[in-house]
């Protein structure tokens, strides 16, 4: 069932710029030609009753509801399926119309009886709602005869119920999973009466191919697909328009009340990267905002071997302002700094990075960006002049040739893939780029015409080679990089890549992809009238991170793939505000914008604005942080929303470095890796109590509206303030807008953003401006953002992590479907159905060397440290590679990370390391310890002292 407050107008609308015009029930009504009669009847109030039709899917015309009838033409068409034309005059009611709805609902009341004050969907029902509005309480056919009302439900996902009994076939869940998820997991099996909807092969929904996106249930218009929220708390009686918090697609969500309990969230059909559609995480996944384990009293303790004691917000906050104080004081003003997240709103991380700069006098400020897309944020920067992607998500529907590299998009993002997918089902090509087969290679409904599996750390050798082809074979745009371009270095750029070494033959040594794959990928991409790249992590963390962007955007370039809808470059960001959180200055050397710190214009217009003289050298990285820790010289931090102990490389390291500090600050919802060594815990708000902004991967702003009062009693916005007033610089914010004020203020892409205005366009698209002043959908149209587009020679240096005789294999990590990056949020779900532990997948070759059956226990280690995980057995990866995910603390992924990182922005090279896999009985010494470790601060979580300590 569609949200509360969504009128449906049953078809979707046209496209067509031509308009009609005709007469309904006497009403001149003017449309676009291709619209349905019943939108035409829509968009001026008039309701035509429906079943079958809804306006996320083609028209299907089968429910014979929706019949009207047209003068000077025979018969009852369905309105859903007779287009809008010019001197039309359609009549809705009628008697004969009447009688006709009343027979058709008789009948589908024969099976399905209206026994609504029992239902859990009475009230929001649209069968209920039709029967009422043609008048129908009972049927003249009894309820004797054949019927389903014995039909056994489908309980078996763990969100939703499948209720055949309630079933009038009208098969909108199978047009959603088909049209708007993609999947075709579903379909209608059996003919006439005993048709039914069915999963995959007549399978319950848990063990079938549905990915649980909820289209189905969202299409049903009866309870026969229903949210178990619904069943459980009845149907909700409020609506609130918001913003997911988990990847970085940025869908728009209705979320619906009821008595203030989140009953469940609706995608928004007016949201505009998501259009209506979800994943099984934005969707469901949003149970841990309640879970018990959140904790919403501040806690303090001396060390973290002493157990937490709870005190008020006042005494926490002046505890960590005096101990900040202290430590200034004792070791120097650069003692102390920052971590914000990409979980936090806008507001909340321009504010983090305005604490460490104005009240800590310090530029030690950094994000989690440091660990994911920094090199995007530089690399774009260098060659096309924004830190950011160039398109917005609907591009993809003009794109002829779509290159995937390093990127998984129905397990990253879900909403997006579904896009993705349908462009492809319309006939464009797809490459794919990935040491794995992930599941854009084949399905049964799609398949790349090229998946280049490459060796993991060879993208840089791998896109030399594609542009070698590019540029040997006269595929190279030459006028677009004429009038777009610097000459000489696209000169120098030419000479290096035409140079042999880098032929597709020359690098098939280095990246194991066969040469006539390249050369045909290249051809393919260089001479689509479209060609656009979308990329991930596996392009980002690696030692050559930023080299590999840089390769990215000389390939657009040279092929004229920039600039226009259905090309670009674009950075599939994973957490749902790692653009924003880069926009808001979080880096250490950059203010909001990218404007960086030793610029004394742009520093003295930030002085001018916070009254406090502001340092002109970047300040440390979180890795620098780190080492400064364990060198003694780094004391306190403040974490907002980030969990560096479970998320970065090397974690022994990231532990040690915290156990070497004196004040630890970790601001988050529940007890995380971090906040086990930390000494003040200050509770910090889900999405759910926040009022701001995300900017997603496409650069749109969009708002993010409080559903209910924070269950701290404070909204993370407002500890930042508190804890800015007690270090003595003043802060007095009275809402999150003010803060967007001065953003928009400070920042030149954001002047024209404010609350009233993204709530009157429903989100934007940075920069936003005078010159845009509504946004930017497409960047670098006609000129780019930095004047003339550069080019930067992409030599390959291998990663120093080789595999050896001692480690031979190469690990590379990512992430699943129903997870979600250190899983602290999806944890807490009912998603831990599908998924409860990180498994290593091994290629069978690899496995029966070393005797490794599927399911079995294994070590995992490397240079870093030793973990073991169960063996999936597969051929998803390719031989010599293994794979596993970061998503279960205990699996200690990051433990066998390494500090390795990208030579321009540190972030790290989780992509590559090197690794022996062997048959094992018992948890890793690190898994033993950090057992024992966690049972212990669950001990002191409590407020008790272990007994055995």
């Amino acid at each position: 069932m569609y949200a509360l407050d969504h009128v449906d107008a049953g078809t979707p609308s046209s496209p067509s710029t031509r308009l009609v015009t005709l007469d309904i029930d006497g009403v001149t009504v003017t449309v676009p030609e291709g619209t349905s009669l019943m939108r035409a009847a829509s968009s001026v109030g008039l309701q035509i009753p429906k079943l079958c039709a809804t306006d996320t899917l083609k028209a299907f015309g089968s429910c014979r509801l929706c019949l009207v009838e047209i003068e000077g033409r025979r018969g009852y068409p369905a309105s859903c399926t007779t287009q809008a034309a010019d001197g039309l005059k359609v009549r809705t009611q009628s008697p004969k119309l009447a009688a006709l709805r009343r027979n058709v609902m008789e009948l589908y009341v024969s099976d399905h009886p209206l026994e609504c004050v029992t239902c859990s969907a009475n009230g929001h029902c649209e069968l209920q709602d039709m029967a009422e509005v043609v008048g129908v309480t009972d049927t003249r056919y009894g309820l004797t005869g054949a019927n389903h009302l014995a039909a056994t439900p489908d309980a078996s996902n763990p969100y939703f119920t499948f209720d055949p009994s309630m079933c009038i076939v009208c098969s909108r869940c199978v047009r959603a999973c088909d049209e708007v998820q993609g999947t075709l997991a579903l379909t209608i099996q059996s003919r006439g009466f005993a048709s039914t909807v069915s999963a995959s092969q007549h399978e319950p929904f848990m063990t079938s191919e549905c990915v649980s996106c909820g289209a189905c249930v969202e299409a049903c218009p009866t309870v026969a697909l229903t949210e178990k929220s619904v069943i459980e708390r009845g149907v909700a009686d409020r609506a609130v328009t918001t913003t997911c918090a988990y990847c970085g697609v940025g869908c728009s969500f209705k979320a619906e009340t009821r008595g203030g309990e989140i009953v469940r969230m609706v995608p928004n059909r007016d949201g505009q990267a998501n259009h209506g559609h979800a994943c099984v995480k934005g969707r469901f996944a949003f149970g841990y905002a309640t879970h018990p384990d959140r904790i919403t009293t501040p806690m303090i303790r001396r060390s973290i071997d002493d157990p937490w004691q709870e005190v008020t917000w006042d005494e926490a906050i002046d505890h960590t302002a005096r101990e900040f104080r202290r430590i200034q004081a004792t070791y120097g003003k650069d003692s102390i700094g920052g971590i914000t997240s990409s979980r936090c709103t806008n507001e909340e991380t321009f504010l983090v990075q305005k604490l460490v700069r104005a009240a800590f006098g310090n530029n030690n400020v950094d994000t989690c960006a440091r660990v994911c897309h920094s090199p995007t944020g530089y690399g774009l920067k260098q060659t096309i002049g924004e830190s950011a992607g160039t398109q917005r998500f609907d591009s993809v529907m003009k794109a002829d040739v779509i290159v995937v590299v390093g990127a998984n998009p129905t397990d990253g993002h879900p909403v997006f893939a579904s896009q993705l997918k349908r462009r492809l089902r319309e006939g464009a090509k797809l490459i794919v780029v990935d040491p794995r087969q992930i599941q854009l290679v084949r399905t049964p409904h799609i398949e790349a015409a090229y998946h280049l599996q490459l060796r993991p750390g060879t993208n840089v050798a791998l896109f030399t080679a594609l542009a070698h082809v590019v540029v040997t074979e006269g595929l190279a745009r030459e006028a677009y990089v004429s009038e777009r371009c610097e000459a000489d270095s696209y000169e120098k750029w030419k000479q290096f890549v035409a140079d042999p070494r880098h032929s597709p033959e020359a690098t098939e040594a280095v990246t194991g992809v066969p040469a006539d794959l390249v050369r045909g990928a290249a051809r393919l991409y260089a001479s689509a009238a479209n060609g656009a790249i979308y990329y991930g992590l596996g392009v980002t963390e690696h030692s050559q991170g930023t080299t590999m962007v840089m390769a990215i955007a000389n390939l657009a370039m040279s092929t004229g793939n920039l600039g226009r809808e259905g090309v670009g470059v674009n950075p599939l960001r994973g957490q749902n505000n790692v653009q924003g959180s880069c926009d808001m200055g979080s880096f250490p050397h950059e203010f909001s914008g990218y404007r960086h710190v030793s610029d004394p214009d742009v520093r003295s217009s930030f002085e001018r604005a916070w009254g406090v003289p502001l340092e002109a050298e970047p300040g440390l990285r979180i890795p620098n942080m780190l080492e400064a820790a364990l060198d003694g010289s780094f004391k306190g931090i403040y974490i907002q929303g980030e969990d560096p102990a479970q998320s970065d490389p090397d974690t022994q390291h990231v532990t040690a470095a915290f156990a070497a500090m004196e004040c630890v600050v970790v601001q988050d919802l529940f007890l995380t890796e971090s906040a086990k060594y930390a000494h003040v815990f200050l509770p910090g708000s889900s999405f759910l109590e926040k009022d701001g902004t995300f900017t997603n991967a496409e650069r749109r702003i969009s708002r993010v509206r409080r559903v209910m009062p924070p269950r701290a009693g404070l909204a993370d916005w407002e500890v930042t303030v508190r804890l800015a007033n007690a270090l003595g610089y003043p802060m007095h914010y009275r809402h999150p807008s003010e803060i967007m004020d001065e953003i928009a203020r400070l920042t030149p892409t954001f002047t024209g953003v404010s609350f009233d205005k993204i709530d009157r366009l429903g989100s934007i698209q940075w920069p936003c401006n005078d010159a845009a002043p509504e946004g930017t959908p497409t960047m670098h149209v006609g000129a780019f953002v930095r004047g003339k587009g550069k080019f930067f020679l992409t030599e390959y240096i291998p990663t120093n992590e080789r595999t050896t005789r001692k480690y031979p294999l190469i690990l590379t990590t990512g992430r699943i479907l129903t997870q979600y990056n250190v899983g602290a949020q999806t944890r807490r779900t009912r998603n831990t159905a599908w998924t409860s532990e990180d498994v290593l997948e091994i290629h069978p070759h690899d496995a029966e060397l070393r005797g490794i059956k599927d399911g079995d226990w294994v070590g995992v280690t490397s240079r870093s440290g030793e973990i073991v995980l169960r063996a999936d057995v597969t051929e998803r990866v390719r031989p010599g590679v293994v794979y596993t995910t970061f998503h279960f603390p205990e699996s200690g992924a990051n433990v066998v990370t390494t500090e390795n990182s990208d030579w321009a922005t540190n972030c790290p090279e989780y992509k590559v390391t090197a690794v022996e896999v062997m048959q094992v009985n018992e948890p890793s010494e690190w898994q033993k310890r950090f057992r024992a470790f966690t049972d212990r601060q669950l001990e002191l979580l409590k407020g008790e002292q272990p007994a055995h300590v």
